[in-house]
């Protein structure tokens, strides 16, 4: 999970330093690696190498949506929502998160903050696992 600080300016014009909370867990990773053709992670590495900016923007955007949250009191929960994650697009928290994934450093370096430390690695043996043709023979 990443707590990211971001200092925006609200619209009453106000100076905000604010906490937000970033996750995605196994199973998100799981279900957007295999979501994609030739997995997430690929075609990520593919629009950055083409300069793809309509997509890059899309792809992180959605990103971001899905790993916004809010952690329940008792830590037992990291409660996401569309109306959630619509309502954090709308703040200028987002704006300065969204300009500052714009240089890839800091986009790899968020995208691995907000990963569960082994879910690709998982990810990708399952992956591989669903692809692997059954060797026992059938009589």
């Amino acid at each position: 999970m990443l707590k990211k600080k971001i200092t925006y300016t609200d619209y009453n014009d106000n100076e905000r330093t604010e906490e937000f909370l970033f996750n995605l867990s196994k199973a998100e990773v799981l279900e957007m690696e295999m979501g994609v053709n030739g997995g997430m992670t690929n075609m990520i590495q593919k629009l950055v190498a083409e300069q793809d900016m309509e997509r890059i923007s899309k792809t992180f955007k959605e990103i971001i949506m899905k790993a916004y949250g809010e952690k329940s009191l008792d830590g037992k929960y990291f409660v996401k929502s569309p109306e959630l994650s619509t309502r954090f697009t709308q703040t200028e928290a987002y704006s300065v998160l969204f300009l500052e994934l714009l240089d890839p450093d800091k986009a790899a370096a968020f995208i691995n903050a907000i990963l569960p430390q082994d879910a690709l690695a998982q990810a990708q043996a399952a992956k591989d696992e669903l692809n692997t043709p059954n060797l026992v023979p059938v009589e």
